[in-house]
């Protein structure tokens, strides 16, 4: 019996088949000497057919030499397991995580604003006081969720239950984010897409996810497999940095009005694609600044939600996948004309890049890379002594808040 991987033994090819070797060319009636140099008429090789010739001359030469395909793993199929996790707790309950940590000996560590950190063997928990968010993250993720945080800390059950206890989630519905909105290099893309259940359970299948917690590698990879999939639509608005900074740098404008117009367009746009009933947007205003501009695009019967957080839903985490994707992309070509990759943010090393930039190109070219309206534009032209150059407004004083 011979395993998947192992190859036949070569078995040795009669006189009459060597011709296998050498094309199947046989000879009739050739005379040669035997063995003790008496002439005698060779035999007649026997008459195979062509096909059948062929099949010999396969079997016996060229399969040992075919790789085997490998076994079929049983689980290739099966989905993967979680490496990171985020949940929003109460005080009680992040004491009590603290004390599940601490009793198992985990190791404490520092980690900037957090109120507390803990690393293990195979999962590394961090709790922060400003929102009250544990994040959890490490290959053990899916298995301390379900056997600790659940059931020693929360006491109720989430983690695979989403259908049942967000069941909205899964209506075939709308998602609305961006991207950028930070990041001085760049523009502010807006992203709408629309999905139903088939589409949502494969991509939460293939590991879609809020883009902050995917690297661009994977967040381009999984934009392709959103645009691809059947019954599914994406769209982006975004302006180009030149028209950015002439729209930004008016008196009263205001980039939430702005994003809000980028928002309804990609919305409109999708809507006219395939109508679904309502949708929802990572809210990033507490006015309903995208509702009115929806209402001046005309757009009627459909309903807009928007609350923090909303990346939870699926939908909403694949408007950020295809947000940040576009945004990653649009930051490629920039930093091909830069000649070296753009930093995201706005830290220090952003700044160098700006004061290199200028140097390079001159100071009126940062506007076709950043976002003239933000702090760090006016501090890096005020500092390379180039306001002449680019005249930019005096930014407002940061106002500096004291706890009483």
């Amino acid at each position: 019996m011979l395993t998947p991987r192992q190859s036949p033994a070569l078995l040795p090819i009669p006189r009459t088949q060597s011709g296998l070797k050498t094309g199947l060319v046989r000879q009739k009636g050739l005379m040669r000497g035997d063995r003790h140099g008496n002439d005698q008429k060779t035999q007649k090789s026997p008459q195979l057919k062509p096909g059948v010739d062929f099949f010999v001359c396969f079997c016996v030469v060229l399969w040992p030499f075919i790789p085997m395909p490998k076994p079929f793993a049983a689980d290739s199929e099966a989905p993967k397991k979680l490496s990171t996790y985020t949940i929003k707790l109460d005080d009680a309950q992040l004491e009590k995580l603290r004390a599940v940590c601490d009793a198992r000996g985990w190791e404490p560590c520092e980690v900037p604003y957090a109120r507390f950190a803990f690393r293990g063997p195979d999962v590394n928990v961090t709790a922060y006081d400003k929102r009250k968010v544990v994040v959890i993250a490490g290959k053990g993720t899916e298995e301390f969720v379900l056997n600790t945080l659940e059931t020693e800390v929360t006491q109720a059950p989430r983690l695979g239950y989403d259908e049942v206890l967000h069941p909205e989630r899964f209506e075939p519905h709308a998602g609305l984010d961006e991207s950028g909105k930070g990041d001085f290099f760049g523009p502010v893309i807006a992203a709408t897409v629309i999905a139903d259940k088939p589409a949502i359970d494969a991509w939460l299948k293939a590991g879609v996810k809020d883009s902050k917690q995917l690297a661009d590698s994977q967040i381009l990879r999984l934009d392709d497999l959103i645009r691809k999939t059947r019954g599914a639509v994406a769209k982006t608005c975004f302006c180009g940095m030149p028209k950015y900074n002439e729209l930004m740098l008016r008196p009263g404008a205001n980039l939430n009005r702005l994003l809000a117009w980028q928002h309804a367009t990609a919305l409109d746009q999708a809507l006219n694609e395939k109508w679904v009933p309502w949708g929802l947007l990572d809210q990033f205003s507490k006015q309903p600044l995208t509702q009115r501009e929806l209402a001046k695009k005309a757009v009627k019967n459909f309903e807009l939600k928007m609350r923090t957080r909303a990346e939870e839903d699926p939908v909403v985490a694949a408007a950020s996948v295809v947000a940040r994707a576009e945004y990653v992309r649009v930051m490629k070509k920039l930093s091909q004309r830069f000649g070296a990759p753009l930093q995201k943010g706005a830290s220090g090393k952003v700044k160098e890049q700006a004061a290199q930039l200028m140097q390079k190109f001159g100071a009126p070219a940062l506007g076709e890379f950043a976002k003239l309206h933000f702090r760090t534009a006016y501090e890096v032209v005020a500092a390379a002594g180039k306001l002449g150059e680019l005249p930019l407004p005096v930014p407002k004083e940061r106002v500096k808040w004291r706890r009483e």
